[in-house]
């Protein structure tokens, strides 16, 4: 029986992950407390790992229940312990001087800061795929390659690539239930730069992205909607919500279902 395995949650979009027990489904499809904050520069872009590798080498670590972050920065001080609410200019100067240029911290607490923002929902992928996926650089090790994907929810007890059920041919969405909380799986997840780098140093693993689509072609299941595929560097699902879901929580250990 597939069930919810681990739940992860990226408070500032690019920094570290915090895994919880539970977590709270908003209206947006979100999930509480994920990508709430992100870090914009004097242009209103992103500051991500998409365009900075340098972003890292930042450590994050927080604590949720009383809103901080404990920060630390590559050759500066020792760690530092910052209220994201209270202390937010505190907190962006001491990312301003790390970057080398002014950023501020934003914050959306409806939706979050999702890539694809019409399918906020969490993004899913199974263990048996992170251990598969890891299994094609020698030297990366499964939580490694969890740390690269940020997928919010792991499934265990299903074979890899089982979220791949989670989508139909373009257009369809597919139905499926964690717990009491109902989701519409939309498309696999295209991937972005950040994969191909160590999560700790950003150093690019050679080939990466090339061995990824070999890969990832030739063990595409034989059951599965080959047509949002229109490349293979993909992996994990993107969501939405149904409605009638929001607000409820996911739990560990909840099973789930798909729905014909």
């Amino acid at each position: 029986m597939p069930y919810l395995a681990k739940i992860l949650l990226y408070p500032v979009k690019s920094l570290d992950g915090v895994e919880v027990d539970n977590a709270r489904v908003l209206t947006s499809g979100a999930l509480q407390h994920d990508r709430e904050f992100a870090i914009f520069d004097k242009h209103d872009r992103f500051v991500n790992g998409k365009r900075h590798a340098k972003i890292h080498l930042l450590r994050a670590q927080f604590a949720l229940l009383n809103r901080t972050i404990l920060l630390h920065i590559p050759g500066g001080d020792s760690q530092q312990i910052f209220h994201l609410d209270e202390e937010r200019q505190a907190l962006e100067a001491s990312l301003s001087d790390f970057f080398e240029f002014g950023v501020t911290l934003r914050q959306n607490s409806l939706m979050g800061f999702p890539d694809d923002t019409h399918s906020p929902g969490p993004t899913i992928i199974s263990r048996g795929t992170l251990v598969e996926v890891a299994s094609w650089f020698p030297g990366l090790t499964v939580d490694e390659i969890r740390r690269r994907m940020r997928a919010n929810i792991e499934i265990d007890g299903v074979p890899a690539f089982w979220e791949d059920r989670l989508f139909s041919e373009q257009g369809d969405l597919v139905s499926f239930r964690v717990g009491d909380v109902d989701f519409f799986g939309v498309n696999p997840c295209q991937r972005c730069i950040v994969p191909t780098r160590d999560s700790y140093l950003g150093k690019a693993y050679p080939n990466f992205q090339k061995i990824f689509v070999t890969q990832r072609q030739v063990t595409l299941p034989n059951w599965i909607a080959s047509s949002p595929f229109n490349h293979f560097y993909r992996l994990s699902v993107n969501t939405q919500l149904s409605p009638s879901s929001a607000g409820k929580i996911l739990q560990i250990g909840n099973e789930i279902d798909l729905f014909p």
